[in-house]
């Protein structure tokens, strides 16, 4: 297995503690629970950074972790997120058969934490997350890993979540504090409702605080999004 290092950032005090307690709540749903969903309404929320961050807290908490990229579209965890790893087989090789689990599965220089990148780009994303091979894919790691945590693009923008919901066992949804309107949170809500998985909660992320603080701030992988969905923040629907 091929090792690859993080680009490890020390968290201020107060996004630690909100990490923990995150596990904790985790950890308090019960060892069915172990194949959780990560998602959120719209791009810029920071998802990808709430991901990696819960996976190397579990990590470091003794359990074994898996994080599997789901955002085949615009993914950008291997430029940002390791250091000097590039062109490496992912998730989408894995699901179009031209490369085993073997050959994906990366481990990183933190203990028990383990990454599938999601891949280079394929022309047919929504596809691939429906074939047969995502759910072997998943019950295989299951077996395997304490918790498989599956970082899937924003709801509202695309369908690839609620295509891979059902292969888990539950959801956390990731909503950005003040900027996301009551109406998208809803949609994107009743849309994760409807997969049938139940929703374990959601993380307010960059909530502002006194000192002009975040909780959370913007982390490497938000900017990326809105180029490639093509908008950053939907049109409000009438009604």
């Amino acid at each position: 297995m091929q090792q690859v290092k993080l680009n490890k950032r020390e968290l201020p005090y107060d996004v630690n503690e909100a990490m923990k307690l995150l596990r904790t709540n985790l950890q308090f749903y019960g060892k069915d629970k172990k194949v959780i969903l990560l998602t959120s309404t719209v791009a810029d929320e920071g998802k990808s950074t709430v991901s990696m961050n819960l996976c190397t807290s579990l990590a470091q908490l003794g359990s074994r972790v898996l994080l599997i990229d789901a955002d085949m579209r615009k993914s950008v965890l291997a430029s940002q997120a390791l250091q000097g790893a590039k062109d490496l087989p992912g998730l989408s090789y894995l699901l179009a058969a031209r490369s085993s689990l073997e050959e994906v599965l990366l481990a990183t220089d933190v203990q028990d934490f383990h990454l599938i990148l999601a891949g280079r780009v394929p022309p047919n994303p929504t596809e691939l997350l429906s074939n047969p091979r995502m759910e072997k894919l998943i019950e295989i790691c299951r077996n395997e890993y304490d918790y498989v945590i599956v970082d899937c693009p924003p709801i509202n923008l695309v369908v690839d979540a609620a295509i891979v919901a059902p292969m888990c066992d539950g959801i956390i949804m990731v909503v950005n504090s003040g900027s996301i309107p009551y109406r998208m949170a809803q949609n994107a809500v009743r849309q994760l409702e409807a997969t049938g998985t139940p929703i374990l909660g959601a993380v307010l992320n960059m909530v502002e605080k006194k000192n002009d603080k975040y909780y959370y701030r913007k982390g490497y992988y938000q900017k990326y999004y809105g180029d490639y969905y093509g908008q950053s923040t939907p049109k409000r629907h009438k009604g």
